[in-house]
């Protein structure tokens, strides 16, 4: 059975409305699982500056515990550069001990925003592929 570890953030801005009520709370979560060999950090909600010091804390720890991390997007729905900087933070943390980092799943906006910024072709985990190579002629 895996190991779960449950994290929630709320926070980010909370525009008032003509009222002075709150119009919005963001809200994040990670969620990581421990299986043989490999950590997943689940995602979901919005991650922005608000989010950062969490998700730097728990990919960080994630890679400290597995030789690979897969961060699964599927339920990410918002991400900016400070998302952005803790995917990279994490992701230089386990190049520089000889581990992996991979994002999949990634949706909408937020894949938009990862293909952008180059982020996705960095993160992504590698294909295997039957036959011969992408480009090739026999």
């Amino acid at each position: 059975m895996a190991a779960q570890d449950r994290i929630r953030l709320t926070g980010g801005l909370f525009p008032p409305t003509q009222k002075g009520v709150l119009d919005a709370v963001a809200h994040f979560e990670a969620r990581s699982s421990t299986e043989p060999g490999q950590v997943i950090v689940a995602l979901a909600g919005e991650c922005d500056l608000a989010a950062q010091e969490e998700l730097t804390s728990v990919l960080m720890a994630a890679v400290r515990r597995a030789d690979t991390v897969l961060v699964d997007a599927g339920e990410l729905t918002f991400l900016d550069s400070s998302g952005i900087h803790g995917l990279l933070t994490a992701y230089h943390a386990a190049e520089k001990d000889g581990r992996k980092l991979y994002l999949t799943a990634a949706t909408g906006v937020v894949a938009d925003v990862l293909d952008m910024t180059g982020v996705a072709a960095l993160l992504s985990p590698p294909t295997h592929r039957d036959g011969p190579a992408a480009g090739s002629h026999t």
